[in-house]
């Protein structure tokens, strides 16, 4: 048996295991794609072969391996104390309808791979570890949330866009609506959780940075924009006589764009308008557009906002509109834990590996796990800044640079918390 500092991952088995996890859903080869796509919906047959398929890897790597009422599946290797609040890692196996074989399954079987490496050099932390596969992240989160015990009580927020019923949906990968309740979690099972993901962003490749260190996950706000003028005819209508809400809808957009690159980290994006009566011979009367802000700081947030809302009221009022600003989401910022950031940052420097701190401004199950535990996020990159497509792409060095680090961070965790 080896020293842990000399462990490491098999690089071979967890490109393997990649490989041959990307053939559960495989879509037909686009003739413009590198790689085949991947379709695995949740709670879609596809999924429970998915599913199937980690729960006899758990098995065979010796987890034991139950399945909570939300459909979560829970991989634990014991530990040497056997009722200390586990080490977990995990992430999700659905994708969207058309997307790759890194994002979400990247992390579930870099996570199940450091139990193959504890369990071939018959080595038991103090601590248990959990390998956790949450269940629907691509739709609603739905796993995560019942273990931070946030699912909403409304069993029809759940239902699938098909229409099927969530009850169906759970029964069919062994949760229980009825007993979800009963997913909630706390920090006295769970001392810490640490995601491995890659970026689905350009930052990392575009700086020459081998690992992210998360900061983050940015809060999200959402809000549904209406600019109210005048609809009337496009010809007969005096150019300073009119109030085209499209006019005004556009200096909106402008401004938002302007307020996104001020100094800072936050991102603003319109990314859907409607305009009426949306005629050629009309001047639009009204404009329906969203907007979508995001930034680690909630204050910064309300800052931001606070001054959007001071330029559309000058907007409205040079164009003889009416703007009207409705919410429609707000997520929490979820920060990582700074001391296991600083964890992170001294096992980079151990394997010798270059890192950049950074935010998350994609959502994940981690920032459902930070509202009661200890979390942190570990990002590999992603090549084009890619994501949620065929041609997502992380190279196998980029894998292993990232299931190695995840490796020595769980083992650096497991002795900081018995100290603490």
């Amino acid at each position: 048996m080896i020293s842990a500092s000399q462990l490491s991952i098999d690089c071979d088995r967890l490109l393997q295991s990649i490989e041959k996890f990307a053939q559960i859903g495989q879509l037909p080869l686009d003739p413009i794609s590198p790689r085949a796509g991947v379709c695995r919906i949740a709670y879609s047959p596809e999924d429970l072969q998915a599913r199937q398929q980690v729960q006899q890897w758990m098995l065979e790597a010796g987890m034991q391996v139950r399945i909570d009422p939300a459909g979560n599946i829970i991989g634990r290797y014991p530990g040497q104390i056997p009722h200390a609040p586990a080490l977990a890692t995990g992430s999700h196996i659905d994708t969207v309808p058309v997307g790759g074989r890194y994002d979400g399954a990247f992390g579930v079987l870099a996570g199940l791979e450091v139990v193959r490496v504890l369990q071939a050099e018959q080595i038991q932390l103090a601590h248990p570890v959990e390998v956790i596969v949450f269940t629907d992240e691509e739709g609603s989160m739905l796993g995560s949330k019942a273990i931070s015990g946030r699912v909403k009580p409304d069993e029809s927020y759940y239902r699938r866009p098909e229409g099927t019923e969530i009850q169906t949906c759970l029964e069919r990968v062994g949760g229980n609506w009825n007993q979800i309740a009963q997913a909630r979690r706390n920090d006295q099972d769970i001392a810490a959780f640490v995601e491995l993901h890659v970026e689905q962003g350009p930052v990392l490749e575009s700086a020459g940075v081998q690992i992210g260190v998360v900061e983050g996950i940015v809060g999200q706000r959402r809000y549904m924009l209406t600019i109210q003028g005048q609809a009337s005819h496009a010809g007969t209508t005096p150019m300073s006589m009119r109030k085209d809400a499209l006019l005004a809808a556009s200096q909106a957009v402008i401004a938002v764009n302007q307020l996104a690159n001020m100094p800072g980290q936050q991102v603003a994006t319109v990314g859907k308008m409607a305009l009426f009566p949306n005629a050629p011979n009309v001047i639009p009367g009204r404009v329906e557009m969203s907007l979508d802000i995001r930034d680690l700081s909630n204050s910064h947030l309300d800052q931001l906002m606070t001054d959007l809302e001071r330029q559309l009221e000058a907007i409205a009022t040079t164009t003889q509109t009416q703007i009207h600003i409705e919410p429609s989401l707000y997520n929490e910022p979820a920060l990582a834990q700074p001391q296991l950031q600083q964890i992170i940052v001294e096992v980079c420097e151990s394997l010798g590996l270059s890192y950049l701190h950074l935010p998350s401004r994609a959502s994940h199950d981690a920032q459902e796990m930070a509202t009661f535990t200890d979390m942190a996020m570990i990002f590999v990159p992603s090549i084009g800044g890619i994501s949620h497509s065929t041609t997502e792409y992380t190279s196998p060095e980029q894998c292993a640079q990232g299931a190695n680090v995840l490796l020595h961070t769980l083992l650096r965790l497991d002795q900081a918390y018995l100290v603490g």
